[in-house]
Parts: C-alpha cells; structure tokens; sequence
C-alpha cells in the first residue's frame, strides 16, 4: 500500500512535471537565441572595425539599407512626431498645471518624449516596415541558392549580407530617433535606440538566412523573427528604463 501510494502521487505530479520541464526548455531555447544573435553581433562588430572589410560591394549594400530604412520613412516619421509630441505636450500642459507643477513640463517632455517615446515608435515603426522586408529578402535569396553562389565566389555572407543591414538599421533607427525627439538624453537615447535596433536585425537576417528549401517557409521566419524583434525591444526598453531610474 504504501508503494502504492507512492507511485500514485508521482503520477499526479506528472502534469507539473512537465510543465515545468516544457517551461524550461522554452527559457533554453530563449536563451540560445539570444546568445545566437549576441554572437552574430559581436562578430559584425569585429569585422566592421577592420577597414578591409568595407569593400565596394559591402559599402554599397550599407549605402542602400541607410536610404532604405533611414531616408525614405522621414516623411512618415516627422508627421508620427507631430502628433505625439502636440498629443503629448497638451496632456503634460493639461495635467502639471492642474497639479500646480508647471515647472516641472520641460523635465518631463524629457523624460516622456526622449527617453521613453521617440526609441520605442522609432523601433517599431523600423520593425514592422524594414524587418519582414529584411527577412524575406534574405529567405529569397537563401532558397533561390544566391547565398551559395556568393559563398562560392568566395565572399562572406556575413561580410556582405548581414553586417550592410545590421549596421544599416542601427544607424538609421539612431538617426531618426534623433530626428525624432531633436533634444534628448543622448546615453538613453543610444541605448534605446541602438540595442533594439541590433537584436531586430540580427533576428531578422537569422530568420532570413535560417530557411531551408522552400518558400513556405519564409512567412513562418518572418513572423518568428518579428516576434523576437519587437519582444526584444519591449524588453530592452524596460531594462534600460529600470538602470536610468532606479
């Protein structure tokens, strides 16, 4: 009996059991893809510092991300701003004056706009409008065999796909961040706007670069890594917010 009532009770803690077990290999596999695109972006770092690596093909291609994703959307992005910041400063305006703290509305708009506003639209609208074109294109080139045809002419996926992009998206999400706020904490800012901007591309080309033979396999990457891009963002940006307040 008292066997019995033993495997009885591991029984009924099996469901837990593998809840738990379920729940740590997905915080495993979390985990993988971050230190996977941490990797990838050190690397890009590394190789971006060597001046040989910047040949006229990889120049071109960083050229073309930077039009493409910093030039192109100003338009979009300097109407977003006027909204949210008219949006913003009458709120703040409304309700400081209502608390009889007017002279506490420019540390705010800092603190609101600059800070916490301008970083996180600025990723996510270079999220959703650069990063699924960003992994489609690569899932396209890696099933249409463009990628090997590269690697056999003896060039560097990496030298002159990924880095062009990763670096392309960065400098650009910073840039119109910038634009978007005009006077900010520049060390908010740059942590805001770059890291999200760096896990996002990363994610986008391993998703890209990561299909296998068929194109039906390039939505299912797109929606994994945009899902990676913007949890990325949402998380860094909470991060960086608790280390600049706390």
């Amino acid at each position: 009996m008292f066997l019995e009532s033993i495997e009885a009770a591991g029984e009924s803690r099996t469901p837990i059991r593998r809840l738990f077990g379920g729940l740590g290999e997905a915080v495993w596999a979390q985990w993988d893809e971050v230190r996977h695109a941490a990797a990838v972006i050190g690397t890009v770092f590394c190789v971006c510092v060597q001046p040989r690596g910047w040949g006229r093909t990889v120049l071109k291609a960083f050229a073309r991300q930077v039009l493409a994703i910093g030039v192109e959307p100003l338009w979009f992005v300097g109407a977003v701003a006027v909204f949210v910041g008219i949006s913003v400063v009458v709120q703040l305006t409304f309700w400081v004056g209502e608390a009889g703290q007017s002279q506490l509305l420019g540390p705010l708009l800092v603190a609101v706009v600059a800070r916490e506003l301008g970083p996180l639209l600025i990723n996510l609208v270079v999220i959703v409008r650069s990063g699924s074109a960003m992994t489609t294109e690569l899932g396209v080139l890696k099933i249409n065999g463009e990628v090997r045809v590269l690697e056999a002419q003896g060039n560097d996926p990496l030298l002159h796909l990924v880095m062009p992009r990763v670096l392309g998206m960065a400098v650009s999400t910073f840039c119109l961040t910038i634009i978007f706020v005009l006077v900010a904490d520049v060390f908010n800012i740059l942590a805001k706007s770059i890291l999200p901007a760096l896990f996002a591309s990363v994610s986008c080309c391993i998703g890209g670069l990561g299909v296998g033979e068929s194109d039906k396999e390039i939505p299912q990457a797109t929606q994994r890594a945009l899902t990676r891009s913007v949890a990325g963002l949402f998380v860094i940006s909470a991060v960086v917010s608790l280390l600049t307040y706390l």
